[in-house]
């Protein structure tokens, strides 16, 4: 099947619930980059000829290890976020916890936007980091059980390519507002963003598969059918998640108001014998210590803790969060047209990628990415050594195409696919915990290297970027054509 065919399958409703679902990782992608383009005017680099309002000052000065500081909040508020999103979805469903990152998407703006000094900023830009740590967590698993079976690499691509469009739309503001006081307005946008998520999560749903394994599975059958349409036939996805027959009604009385497809998933699951549940009707959520013991899930939260280390490490972030500072001397002030440009072919190559990942596979995509960034890696250290400006700007788009053809989506898509159902929130937090992890690093040390090393820093990226390769290649199996976790590491499925 052909994306377009897949389009033309799609309800109005599905788009509008995956639009508003991605709405989280385009902020994660806004707040990661929004210091970016206007860094000289906020940090009183800039001189401006305009005066400041009397209660806020123009502009906020800051050392090289101050900026460091205020960029890596965002890290660390991540941390915490990934941190709590897994357990939170597992506990009050994908939805509920969508609408609390959406609360941190709102209040961190709200600080970082009227900032008076480095104490506050540093405060916004940790109460968004918690959002954006969050929502890249629950937002995954929430496509990932709403997306159509055979595309779900195709609309796990959706994470990656919003949070394209988050940077890229920061870019845009700050290329056009690094002036004056109106850097301010930068950071309010992403305040405003969160207000319409949060306003569009009432009109969404809950994850189908989430109410099955929870036993409410007339309820999801019901959510499952408005976003696939009523004339579909969803027996068989419904079968595939291999959840409880019971539900919140009666059983005479759903068999009695069950559509024809349903009737006969009621009658199987009468003579199918049931694995041990909770009460409320679903095998048990494993926490994140649970799933680090598991003998059946260590290799899984090994592989994905490695995979999304090689995401940050491999230097990404060096070119989103100080792209203009690191070429300005080579572009001058055509450093934030490429970063502008750098955006949008994140966004077209991610894009038109994201059908591979079912195409060729979760683990040939990452490796095609991954030698693609080590070999850009060295073309931009030269680049930068020889003072080479086509090349540098070359090899950035080279860089930045490369991730998004792989390593981009793909390692949001493998955290829900390594994994049985009860160890996915815990392992995705897991996941992005070393992700906001490496991201802080990478925030906090960069700029110090790069002072230090200058171009040299991209060697280092490259040298990352083949070990990683070497890892994947050896260690992390293929989840494409799999039905489940079990098939992935070629184990038979536990019984307890």
């Amino acid at each position: 099947m052909n994306p377009r065919a897949w389009f033309s399958d799609l309800t109005p409703y599905f788009v509008y619930v995956l639009f508003v679902a991605t709405l989280g990782p385009l902020l994660f992608g806004f707040h990661l980059s929004e210091l970016n383009a206007p860094e000289d005017v906020i940090r009183c680099k800039k001189s401006s000829i305009t005066a400041a309002a009397a209660h806020l000052p123009q502009c906020i000065k800051m050392e090289d290890l101050e900026w460091g500081v205020v960029g890596s909040m965002y890290t660390l508020g991540g941390l915490l976020g990934a941190l709590s999103a897994g357990p939170l979805a597992g506990r009050y469903g994908r939805r509920r916890t969508m609408q609390l990152t959406s609360v941190f998407f709102i209040i961190g703006p709200v600080f970082e936007s009227l900032s008076p000094n480095i104490g506050v900023m540093a405060v916004g830009r940790l109460l968004s980091g918690v959002g954006a740590g969050a929502s890249v967590v629950v937002v995954p698993i929430y496509i990932s059980e709403i997306a159509p079976p055979a595309q779900k690499g195709f609309f796990g691509a959706f994470t990656q390519i919003m949070c394209n469009v988050g940077i890229l739309l920061t870019q845009l503001l700050g290329y056009f507002l690094s002036h004056d006081s109106y850097w301010r307005f930068v950071l309010a946008a992403g305040g405003v963003i969160g207000v319409l998520q949060s306003l569009g999560l009432f009109f969404s749903v809950e994850s189908p598969k989430y109410l099955a394994e929870q036993g409410h599975t007339s309820q999801a059958k019901k959510v499952l059918r408005s976003l696939r349409g009523e004339d579909t036939d969803i027996n068989d996805e419904f079968n595939s998640w291999s959840v409880d027959g019971t539900s919140e009604c009666p059983e005479l009385h759903c068999q009695a108001n069950a559509r024809p497809d349903e009737e006969q998933t009621l009658l199987r699951n009468e003579d199918e014998p049931s694995t041990p549940k909770t009460r409320s009707g679903k095998e048990e959520a494993l926490s994140i210590a649970q799933v680090l013991r598991h003998p059946d899930y260590q290799k899984a939260a090994f592989a994905v803790i490695m995979i999304m280390l090689a995401q940050q490490l491999s230097g990404i972030n060096s070119i989103v969060m100080y792209g203009v500072s690191l070429l300005a001397d080579l572009l001058a002030s055509n450093s934030a047209l490429l970063n502008l440009a750098v955006s949008a072919v994140n966004i077209v190559v991610t894009t038109g990628c994201a059908p591979l990942p079912d195409k060729l596979g979760r683990k040939a995509c990452l490796l095609q990415s991954l030698a693609g960034m080590g070999i850009s890696s060295l073309l931009l250290a030269i680049g930068i050594m020889r003072a080479i400006p086509v090349l540098s700007a070359v090899a950035v788009l080279l860089f930045v195409s490369s991730f998004a053809l792989g390593l981009g989506p793909v390692p949001f898509i493998l955290s829900a696919e390594l994994v049985g159902p009860e160890a996915v929130g815990a392992t995705q937090s897991i996941a992005l915990a070393a992700n906001w992890i490496a991201t802080f690093l990478v925030a906090q040390f960069f700029p110090l290297a790069s002072a230090k090393l200058h171009g040299k820093v991209y060697i280092i990226f490259a040298a990352l970027s083949a070990a990683f390769f070497v890892f994947i290649s050896w260690f992390v199996p293929e989840t494409k054509g799999k039905k489940n976790a079990d098939e992935v590491w070629g184990r038979e499925r536990r019984v307890d």
